[in-house]
């Protein structure tokens, strides 16, 4: 499906998921406003999407502060005149288990993933009704299922999956379509951003590398569905399996979380 000159906003579009979609919105025909706090890798992604003909603009957003969404929110209008696709991605995961957790940890995790997500929304939303436009947001099978060591991230992405809903409800009616996506293990940088936020390059990826998709793969499916104003997509082919145990079968899937955890 091709989006000519319609304008996509990304947050967290410096790598992963968000960078992944920005790339393929762009080849689509899309132009791409990409946010993220660090310009020097949002201007990577720029020039390689303006190397290969596309169209797109980076700019600074860091989700903890709301002036700051705000602020970028009023500058893509500004260059751009309309956003007609939001997608709020940016997010990380805090690492640990209950009773090792900080109230400052679960601060930092609910501000990023679950309010900076909930004031994209916010200040995308007028902006979208004017386009009967777009919005997004990224959740995680860990919505779904349970955590260990990772309690934290997993709320937060139920709350994710909430919000989706009542999104849904309330946009009904307006032509603003709201989808909420799902990813199962993706290649991403997540496992290497400790829990104050910083990024360690050569922190090791837990996940089991062979259920991990290309982000790229990942990104083609996310585009679509949100292309398609579908409602609520999950993925990876495991991701799917692991939603439906959590939902129908919670306690085999209890016990299978629990064989494969270290104790």
């Amino acid at each position: 499906m091709k989006i000519n000159n319609q304008v996509i906003w990304i947050t967290g579009a410096s790598s992963g998921l968000g960078r992944a979609m920005a790339l393929e919105f762009a080849r689509r025909g899309g132009i791409v406003a990409l946010s993220a706090r660090k310009m020097d890798l949002l201007e990577e992604v720029v020039q390689e999407i303006q190397g290969a003909g596309g169209k797109a603009k980076a700019y600074f957003c860091d989700v903890l502060d709301v002036q700051s969404i705000a602020s970028c929110v009023e500058q893509v209008i500004g260059d751009f005149g309309q956003i007609d696709v939001a997608i709020a991605n940016a997010g990380f995961g805090v690492i640990g288990k209950m009773e090792d957790l900080t109230a400052e940890d679960w601060s930092r995790q609910l501000a990023v993933n679950v309010t900076g997500l909930a004031m994209t929304c916010k200040y995308a939303l007028p902006h979208l009704r004017k386009t009967k436009g777009r919005l997004a947001l990224i959740g995680s099978v860990a919505a779904f299922v349970p955590n260990p060591g990772i309690s934290a991230y997993g709320a937060s992405k139920a709350a994710v999956q909430n919000i989706g809903e009542s999104l849904l409800v309330e946009l009904a009616g307006t032509g603003v379509s709201c989808t909420t996506i799902h990813p199962g293990f993706v290649e991403s940088n997540i496992a290497r951003v400790d829990n104050s936020g910083r990024f360690h390059p050569d922190r090791p990826d837990p996940r089991p590398a062979n259920l991990m998709w290309p982000a790229e793969k990942a990104a083609k499916v996310m585009v679509n569905a949100i292309l398609k104003r579908k409602k609520i997509v999950v993925f990876t082919g495991h991701g799917k399996v692991a939603v439906f145990l959590g939902k129908y079968f919670p306690g085999i899937m209890r016990k299978l979380v629990s064989k494969m955890t270290p104790k």
